[in-house]
């Protein structure tokens, strides 16, 4: 049973940053925004950490979440890249495009769903980046909503769904976006399109073919 707790709402100044990424290096769970919708974060890898997103969405557990970044190294540090990878991440990271790739042992199964792929997000908004490199570790997130439940797209919208279960909401204000990454699969050679959000399917076709 999930522990009720006081929700509180801060704009990202640094003193914010620097509480809000301790948070997450100490297991507890951040609400932040992105380009395309809020997210609600954990220390990827941490798996009792990632467990708590679950619990508080109402997340059946077979789901993976993917791996928020903040660096090309970070990356590295917890997936297998080719040079297909290396194309999509030059050509749109930072962005709203999740690339699935072979993880590594460092991530932990149960964040992946059981898979051996690994989704990596590495978005475009300044206040989320700045949380993942004050956190020191890649963040494992999904989006800030009960499952089932539209994705938030302002600090006001994650409050109605996650007010009382989580400790920190960080206001960066309206998402740009509005909509979810596109998602695709390249961990087998082949462009698998598993959701076509904000960067069309021809776009990253153009760049694998290049």
């Amino acid at each position: 049973m999930i522990k009720m707790v006081e929700t509180k709402i801060l704009k990202p100044s640094p003193e914010n940053i620097e509480t809000t990424g301790k948070i997450i290096r100490n297991g507890g769970l951040v609400a932040f925004p992105t380009e395309t919708v809020y997210g609600i974060g954990a220390d990827g890898l941490n798996e009792t950490a990632c467990r708590k997103i679950f619990e508080v969405k109402e997340r059946p557990p077979e789901k993976a979440l993917s791996l928020h970044v903040a660096s090309f190294e970070m990356i590295e540090k917890v997936a297998e890249i080719d040079s297909a990878a290396k194309k999509l991440f030059k050509a749109f990271c930072p962005g709203p495009l999740t690339v699935i790739l072979p993880k590594k042992n460092i991530v932990p199964d149960f964040v992946t769903g059981g898979l051996k792929t690994v989704g990596i997000r590495f978005p475009d908004n300044r206040t989320a980046l700045e949380l993942i490199k004050n956190a020191g570790c890649p963040v494992a997130a999904s989006s800030a909503n009960i499952s089932g439940k539209n994705p938030p797209k302002n600090a006001a919208e994650v409050f109605e769904n996650l007010g009382g279960k989580i400790p920190v909401i960080l206001d960066g204000g309206d998402c740009k976006f509005g909509k979810s990454s596109t998602v695709v699969d390249i961990s087998s050679g082949k462009p698998k399109f598993l959701r076509i959000g904000s960067v069309a399917e021809n776009e990253i076709l153009k760049i694998l073919n290049g």
